[in-house]
């Protein structure tokens, strides 16, 4: 398991763009740039999905529905 947090990944992810900015990536550092990039987006689709699971809101008709469930209903 990757004992890496997510603060050093997204200075690894600026650092690597930055090179490529500068001077381009190897095939490796792209390869590391992408699997970096999508660990990213993981977490913070996880951490929104936690968020979202945790606010219920009551409809007009009293009926409460819970955003979570209603956004995986709708096939995120």
């Amino acid at each position: 398991m990757d004992q890496t947090t997510m603060e050093e990944k997204i200075q690894r992810i600026n650092a690597l763009y930055h090179k490529s900015q500068a001077e381009g990536l190897t095939p490796a550092e792209k390869e590391e740039q992408a699997k970096l990039r999508r660990e990213y987006i993981q977490s913070i689709r996880a951490s929104l999905r936690s968020e979202l699971n945790r606010i219920d809101i009551q409809n007009e008709d009293g009926s409460v529905t819970n955003l979570g469930e209603e956004h995986a209903k709708q096939g995120e």
